[in-house]
């Protein structure tokens, strides 16, 4: 760090310079079914540098990755290639993050912890849940984090954060004769609960049975439609990206600060702040890729576009005094219906989907349903081979949003979002 910094500040070539540093350390367990094969640890550093040049009235960048085999001259020559390249770039002048030290770590209980009795106690809490009759674990990979993340630039920046995280990567299989399905599972987060890990795996484990068991309904049917969390954060998401300040500077967003999105709406009223960090989530962090701040920023407001959102450079673009930063997490208030109350009614829960389609421009939501359960008002039974459609405007108006809330990745809020009368083919 200290070489490729000296030989960024003494080139005169150079307008302005960041570097990004992450130091990863891990230990991995990889199971084939409960039978513990390899154990892996590995201790890894990638830097990657990024050099701003300012020419023609414009500024210009370009990045390069320097390994720990490199010497000063290997270093060098990738610095005179890099401001090559920059001249080729004819970017809108901005200015990089000023200022600001910062040395924090993330909440987390995997970071102090001794990694081999952790890998074991999630090990233990992943195969608890491998109790489906002719289900098993056929495949179950576990890898510990412990990152330690820095970013410096020429404006003074020097921000460093250290995170633990662990990654889950599991197959739950069912089999059935000769026949089996398998899902793939992978689940993530910062602070290890036991009895969590093992309800995730288990509702996985119940889903593969089910998507074994799962037959098509009858169809075409218009029926409300339940989205879990993921699906939900998919949704938002959608919504807060057309708010970015990059996108709104290229002119490809729909929505404006003050806009209604939910116009002449009937349903629960959507409030969204992006947030620097949700409890729980690998993407909680205390600065952007940038190194500039992060500020929590309420996006949407009962319905209406109350702010935009981005990096310091298109924040500048937009003449806005003080950029958000790269928000990575999200923060969605609950609504007026009891999950219980959402469920009276014949639905349709969506457990898999292919990915949620969303186009706002084209009023479009649907998606390929792999696996729901359908309530036909007496009992609920899995069912497949399905997709549904149906306009976004009219989601966004009618929807209903349930008053339990839960944390999942980088989400928080509602833990069930009803679209009422989607069309089911």
């Amino acid at each position: 760090m200290s070489m490729i910094k000296k030989l960024l500040e003494q080139d005169s070539r150079l307008s302005g310079w960041r570097i990004n540093e992450t130091a990863t350390k891990s230990y991995e367990l990889f199971f084939v079914h409960k039978s513990l094969e390899t154990v892996r640890a590995t201790d890894t550093v990638t830097t990657n540098v990024t050099v701003y040049v300012d020419h023609d009235g414009k500024k210009g960048d370009s990045s390069f990755d320097v390994s720990a085999a490199m010497g000063e001259a290997d270093v060098q020559k990738k610095i005179d290639a890099a401001v090559q390249r920059a001249r080729l770039v004819f970017n809108e002048p901005y200015e990089l993050p000023d200022g600001g030290e910062l040395d924090r770590d993330m909440p987390s209980n995997v970071w102090d912890a001794e990694p081999k009795a952790l890998g074991h106690a999630i090990a233990d809490a992943v195969f608890a849940a491998d109790t489906v009759p002719g289900g098993s674990i056929n495949a179950c990979e576990i890898f510990l984090y412990k990152d330690t993340i820095r970013v410096l630039n020429s404006r003074g920046v020097n921000k460093t954060e250290r995170k633990g995280r662990v990654m889950i990567e599991a197959i739950p299989t069912f089999t059935e004769g000769k026949e089996s399905v398998e899902l793939y599972e992978d689940y993530r987060f910062t602070e290890f609960d036991g009895e969590k890990v093992t309800a995730e795996i288990a509702r996985r484990m119940a889903e593969a049975r089910d998507r074994f068991q799962a037959k098509k309904p009858q169809t075409p049917m218009e029926v409300n439609v339940l989205l879990r969390p993921h699906e939900i954060m998919e949704l938002l998401w959608e919504l807060a990206d057309d708010l970015n300040y990059a996108t709104v500077y290229s002119h490809a967003n729909l929505h404006n600060a003050g806009d209604d999105l939910q116009e002449n709406g009937v349903g629960d009223k959507l409030t969204v702040t992006l947030k620097a960090q949700v409890p729980g989530s690998e993407s909680s962090s205390w600065f952007d890729a940038d190194g500039g701040a992060l500020t929590d920023t309420c996006v949407i407001k009962n319905g209406i576009v109350a702010s935009l959102f981005g990096s310091t450079r298109f924040g500048q673009y937009l003449n806005v005094e003080k950029p958000t930063g790269n928000l990575p997490c999200m923060k969605a208030e609950t609504g007026s219906l009891a999950e219980n109350e959402m469920k009276k009614a014949p639905y349709l829960e969506c457990a898999s989907l292919s990915g949620l389609q969303l186009d706002l421009f084209n009023d479009y939501i649907g998606g390929e349903i792999r696996l729901a359960y359908w309530f036909d008002g007496e009992k609920a039974v899995p069912v497949t081979g399905i997709s549904m459609s149906g306009k976004l405007s009219q989601v966004l108006a009618n929807m209903r949003l349930s008053r339990e809330s839960v944390t999942d990745g980088a989400y928080e809020g509602p833990a069930l979002l009803l679209m009422p009368g989607m069309k089911v083919l």
